[in-house]
Parts: C-alpha cells; sequence; structure tokens
C-alpha cells in the first residue's frame, strides 16, 4: 500500500496546496490557524506532496500538532497527526524523541511514530492519529469504573517505558489521549525525556551526558556548541537528527549545593499557603532530503556569566564562586555577621586563601534549618538538577531539586491526576512557583511528612507552621461535593462546599482550563460542581472502594525510594478482575 502524491502544478505546487486546503475541514478556520498552515507548507515543502492538512489541533511551548489527510494507494483517506517541532530543537533532542518513539512506540498504549520530514531546521514528525476527548470536559462525566480503566492503562504505559528505562517526565492528561467510545489509550509527547543509568535508549545517554557538560539547571538537556551527536536511527529516521534546547519551566528561589556529594545547603520553605509505525512506513520512504549539518547552541541557561568589555580593569566583575568551591566554602563565625555579597563598586576581592582542603566539610551557615537565607547562600550557585515538567504534576524530588530523579516522578505525576479524578477538580495544584507548589503538596500529605521524606534524599525543609495530614477520601468526597465541608455543615447544598477557603490546596479558585492555554474566566463555585450526589450514585461514585484512595495514597508517597512502581501498582488491589 502506497501514498498518492497531490498532484500539482511545478510552478506554484505549494501555493496551490494550501489555497485548496484552506476549505478542507470540519469547522472554519480562523485568519491565524490558516496562517500557520501555510507557513508550515513553505518551511517543510514535502508535506504538500503528501498530505492535506486539515487543522491545528494541538499547540506547545515547543511543538504545534496538526490534523493531516493522505490519499493512500487503495483510493481510501487516512489521517494523521503531524508534530511539527520549532526550529531552535536541538538535534540530539529530536533525535531522542524519535528513538523512544520508534523503539518504545506502537504497543501498550504508547504513541508510535510513522514517518518525519526534514527540511533545514524545521522537522515534522508523522504519527497516527487518534481521536480523543478533552480531559477537563470528560472529567465530570466519567464513572468510576472509567476512571479505574484509565488509569489501569496510563500505569501499563508506564510500565512499558519504564522497562527501557525512559523517564517521560511529561505525564499530564493532555499527553495521554483517551478515546471514551472506543476505549483506547496513547502516551504521547517524549519532547522532555530522560534516560535512567540503565536506559535502553542510546540517544538518551548522550542527552545525558550533553547535560552534564553543560550544566543546565532545568530537565532539558543542552548540548555544547559547536558539538553533533552522530546518531543512528532505525529506517526511514535514521537520516533525521534534531533536538530541543533547554529552557526552564518555572522558577524556584530555592538554593542548594552543587556538589556531588549530599548537599549541605538545602531547601528551606518559610511561606505558607496505539497503533504501530511499520503499516505506512515505506509509504513515506525517499521523500526525506539529505540532512545538512546543524550548528549547536549556546547554553542560555548557564550560570557562567558572559564577560563584557571594559576600558577599566578595576571595573571588571569576579565571579565569587571563581576561586572556592560552594560545595566547601568556609563560613563565618557565629559571632561575626555574614559577609555582604560584594557589589560592583566594592575593591574587596574573594578571599584567596580559602582552599577546599582547609574547610571543614561540617561546617554550616548561620541561616541552616532557619525560615532566613543568608548573604553567603544567596551569592552560591543555583544546584544543577532536572526541573523539566509540567507545574502542577511535579514530585517533591523535583520541586526541592534533587539531582537523582527517576521514574519515580512519572508514578507522582499518574497519583496527581487520579487525584483530579476522585476529586473531579483540574487541575488540582495551581501554583506560581516551586515553594508554593511544595507548600501546596504539604497541605494534603502533611507537613511532618514532607519534611521527613525530603531528608530521606538530602535535603532540609522548613514550613513555619505544622500542616496535618489530610485523609484522601474525605478530600477528595468534599470537593466532589457527596460531603459537606467541615467547616460549613450547616449549608442546605453539600455540592457547594468547594470554596478554597475551606481547603488549602489551592491559592487562587480553582480553573478547569489545562495546563499551557490561556486562562479563562473562573467558573462560580456552584457551577464547578461536576454532577449532583444522586447522578454520582448512578455512576459508582457512591462505591467507591477503599483500594482506590490506598493506590492513591501509595501513589503520591513523598518519599520516591518507597513510591509504588508501575509494575507494583498493576498488582493493586484496585485492578484485580483487569
Amino acid at each position: 500500500m502506497e501514498v498518492i502524491p497531490s498532484v500539482c502544478d511545478d510552478s506554484n505546487s505549494t501555493e496551490s496546496h494550501v489555497k485548496a486546503d484552506k476549505h478542507i475541514g470540519r469547522r472554519k478556520l480562523s485568519m491565524d490557524v490558516e496562517n500557520d498552515i501555510e507557513y508550515l507548507y513553505e518551511a517543510v515543502p514535502q508535506l504538500s506532496t503528501v498530505f492535506h492538512i486539515l487543522d491545528k489541533i494541538g499547540e506547545g511551548t515547543f511543538s504545534s500538532v496538526y490534523l493531516g489527510e493522505a490519499l493512500m494507494a487503495n483510493g481510501t483517506k487516512e489521517k494523521f497527526a503531524l508534530k511539527h517541532l520549532i526550529p531552535t530543537s536541538h538535534p540530539v533532542r529530536i533525535a531522542a524523541e524519535l528513538q523512544c518513539l520508534t523503539v518504545a512506540g506502537g504497543k501498550e498504549n504508547v504513541m508510535g511514530v510513522t514517518y518525519c520530514f526534514r527540511k533545514d531546521d524545521h522537522c515534522v514528525i508523522v504519527m497516527p492519529y487518534m481521536e480523543h476527548q478533552t480531559f477537563v470536559d470528560i472529567i465530570g462525566l466519567l464513572s468510576f469504573e472509567e476512571v479505574r480503566q484509565y488509569i489501569y492503562h496510563l500505569l501499563k504505559a508506564l510500565r512499558h517505558v519504564h522497562q527501557f528505562g525512559i523517564i517521560h517526565r511529561d505525564i499530564k492528561p493532555t499527553n495521554f489521549l483517551y478515546n471514551r467510545q472506543e476505549k483506547m489509550f496513547a502516551l504521547v509527547d517524549f519532547g522532555l525525556a530522560q534516560g535512567t543509568t540503565d536506559t535502553q535508549i542510546e540517544l538518551l545517554k548522550v542527552v545525558k551526558q550533553k547535560t552534564q557538560k553543560c550544566g543546565g539547571s532545568t530537565g532539558k538537556p543542552e548540548t555544547s556548541q559547536g558539538k553533533r551527536a552522530q546518531t543512528s536511527l532505525a529506517p526511514p529516521l535514521q537520516s533525521l537528527s534534531h533536538p530541543r534546547t533547554s529552557a526552564p519551566h518555572s522558577s524556584s528561589s530555592t538554593s542548594s549545593s552543587t556538589s556531588s556529594k549530599p548537599p549541605d545547603k538545602r531547601v528551606s520553605v518559610s511561606t505558607f499557603s496505539s497503533t504501530t509505525r511499520s503499516k505506512h512506513t515505506k509509504e513515506f520512504s525517499g521523500l526525506c532530503k539529505t540532512q545538512r549539518a546543524v550548528f549547536g547552541e549556546r547554553n542560555l541557561n548557564s550560570f557562567t556569566s558572559v564577560p563584557t568589555k571594559t576600558t577599566d580593569p578595576k571595573l571588571e566583575l569576579v565571579k565569587p564562586t571563581k576561586t572556592e568551591d560552594p560545595a566547601t566554602r568556609k563560613f563565618i563565625s557565629a559571632h561575626r555577621r555574614p559577609v555582604p555579597v560584594r557589589t560592583p563598586v566594592s575593591n574587596q576581592r574573594p578571599n584567596q586563601r580559602m582552599t577546599p582542603a582547609a574547610v571543614n566539610l561540617g561546617f554550616t551557615c548561620s541561616c541552616y534549618s532557619t525560615d532566613r537565607v543568608c548573604n553567603i547562600c544567596m551569592s552560591r550557585k543555583q544546584q544543577v538538577a532536572p526541573r523539566a515538567g509540567t507545574p502542577g504534576f511535579r514530585a517533591p524530588e523535583v520541586l526541592t531539586k534533587c539531582p537523582n530523579q527517576g521514574t519515580a516522578i512519572d508514578i507522582w505525576s499518574a497519583g496527581v491526576i487520579l487525584l483530579s479524578l476522585l476529586s473531579g477538580r483540574y487541575p488540582f495544584f495551581k501554583a506560581s512557583d516551586d515553594l508554593i507548589a511544595l507548600t501546596q503538596i504539604m497541605t494534603i500529605r502533611g507537613s511532618r511528612e514532607t519534611i521527613q521524606a525530603a531528608m530521606t534524599f538530602g535535603k532540609s525543609v522548613v514550613c513555619s507552621r505544622e500542616l496535618p495530614r489530610q485523609d484522601l477520601r474525605t478530600l477528595c468526597e468534599t470537593l466532589r461535593g457527596r460531603r459537606p465541608s467541615p467547616d460549613d455543615e450547616a449549608t442546605p447544598h453539600p455540592h457547594r462546599d468547594t470554596s478554597t477557603r475551606h481547603h488549602h490546596t489551592h491559592d487562587s479558585p480553582i480553573s478547569t482550563h489545562p495546563p499551557g492555554e490561556p486562562s479563562r474566566q473562573h467558573l462560580p463555585e456552584e457551577d464547578q460542581t461536576l454532577a449532583e450526589p444522586e447522578a454520582q450514585d448512578e455512576r459508582g461514585w457512591d462505591r467507591v472502594p477503599d483500594e482506590a484512595y490506598d493506590l492513591l495514597d501509595r501513589l503520591l508517597d513523598l518519599n520516591p525510594a518507597k513510591r509504588i512502581t508501575a509494575a507494583q501498582a498493576l498488582q493493586h488491589p484496585l485492578f484485580t478482575d483487569l
């Protein structure tokens, strides 16, 4: 079976295809979408010989997704998802994403890849198209049995990718497609994927090595300037090599040591608050051009300052960490004031006599384990640790910049999804920075438990007040409207007892728009209720077993070493008959 190329006039093939395609589709396209489609045709002309692009169906930070239709050799039309990566994506990152799709995709609820087009610095990944519903539109309509099936298939996909040593890093509802009618599931978007120490994805090993060399502080791997990794991909992807530059998803005010040993300086918190790809492989063969050399990008996220030209050498700044190791810096005595951070107008140079060998590693500064940060700690370099992911779905070890992160961070994200499904609230966590996100986790899991868990992976967390651990069943049933809030038992309408003033989970009214999309007007609290209790009873929400909340508790274990794995979760009593 082969694809029949579109017949167009050679003198104006792309333009004529774009004009004809504007009238194809099930809805009227906006001017912006039409312009984006036209731009894509111009950027990757090969697409016009194969696809009619019908619509733009998704857009993220690093890519846009389009719906394309191809005329097959047997006369039928088939739809595909075309993922256009931003031109600044780095070759190694794109090649790693493609290798994840080719090796692990196409089975066990993981999306596969059909083909890939490249023109200069533009890359388009062709994948099977699966119709699906938006999570925010169906979360209030799902029965408990559908929720159970949803989490089961998500864990099944995670078990599969984790077997290859792949850490997805961006598990969220928008990356786990769900067709409610056909009972189909697909895990997508490996753009942020990283490898474990024993990963079977060779290019993820390259990405990890590049990250360590560059010292990037986000989870987005980077590569050195002027270098290009050699890739070896299975046909027809072997001629492609392209990936994504590092870009932080959020900022954090936490500071920690960059030493490979257990850091002395730790976090201080003081604020409260499936189809296969082989079917169409040969159909698109011969459409990709020969690759060209791609220049590496400079690491813009490095903390190394860029030297500036000055006419007076006395005015040049000296890096405070140039002569001493931040992890072994000698601290001042307790009876002396902390030395302030040197400013450009100061002629004082760093203490040249201090050497790592002369410093006692047991020394700590005066602000350790307190609710303040001294000037010395403020002048330190931020700790290098992966932080990529979507706000609201990042695990505690990611929020606290733990350098050693594994597949457990994906399990935490799956737990947050289950928490949203059981409570009927999405997004559940909504924070402006990492510290607020950590505090919101404390309000659910408890501050004492969070502090104890942080100690297991070398972090010290300080909270200004003790937050008790909440019962997950009580929390979810209260938010869903099945029981009145403890502070408002006299309210005649239990389904209205969902105001965030009774719960410390949110620092603002709950919104129902997915992360990454433009914020919409917040709905009134009474309109956010998913259904009346009588209607929920018919969908099984009056018979949620204890096993569901036990699984939720284990998915949201604050200690990543004790957090349940995907393989273990599939053996949980909740899924006995599946």
